[in-house]
């Protein structure tokens, strides 16, 4: 049964709440202000926390009464037992993380599924920015300069998809996005952010 939220979240956070099975465990990691959650917790009966270090996020989350806790995800996730949860999310926040192969393998020990997003640097427009114009790319996906970014680790499908394999995650499910429509063609060239279902 698909289940409708109650209010409109934005495209890219509408494909993740897809993906969530209805009264799942959920923690998500970097959640913002809350709005993944609150919505799965509110329309789907979903229960879970939320992980974020930003004080202003992790207030705006408290009044939308989502669980958080406020943490550094480059400590890991020692305070979470084993198979604690079923979905954990990691929405465009990989690419920030200095620690990204332990976050991976941390991940899938507190879950029995993940959903990773972020940025894709493969992008046809991020290519030509730096092809062509000769400067690092600055797009909607990635509002940055590149002394300011918080992106410290670029990467492109294949590039995770090898990363899966050397940690033994296996790719449950794909999806490529380009602005608000899915990319079915050539995605690590023709979508600008890309979504892991990986278990």
């Amino acid at each position: 049964m698909k289940h409708t939220p109650s209010r409109r979240l934005r495209d890219d956070l509408q494909l993740i709440y897809d993906w969530i099975p209805a009264g799942s465990r959920v923690l998500d990691l970097g959640c913002g202000d809350g709005e993944l959650l609150s919505a799965l917790v509110e329309d789907k009966q979903c229960h879970g926390y939320g992980v974020e270090i930003d004080t202003d996020s992790v207030l705006a989350a408290m009044e939308r009464g989502v669980n958080v806790i406020q943490a550094d995800l480059e400590q890991g996730l020692r305070h979470f037992e084993n198979d604690s949860f079923d979905v954990l999310v990691l929405s465009q926040t990989i690419q920030a993380m200095q620690n990204t192969e332990t976050i991976l393998q941390d991940m899938m020990r507190v879950a029995k599924q993940a959903v990773v997003s972020f940025p894709n640097f493969g992008y046809w427009k991020n290519r030509l920015q730096i092809g062509l114009a000769g400067h690092m790319p600055v797009s909607e996906r990635m509002p940055y300069q590149w002394y300011n970014t918080p992106n410290i680790h670029w990467c492109t499908l294949q590039d995770f998809e090898k990363l899966c394999a050397k940690n033994q995650l296996n790719i449950l499910e794909r999806a490529v996005m380009s602005g608000s429509r899915r990319v079915k063609r050539w995605p690590n060239v023709l979508g600008s952010l890309a979504f892991y279902r990986v278990g």
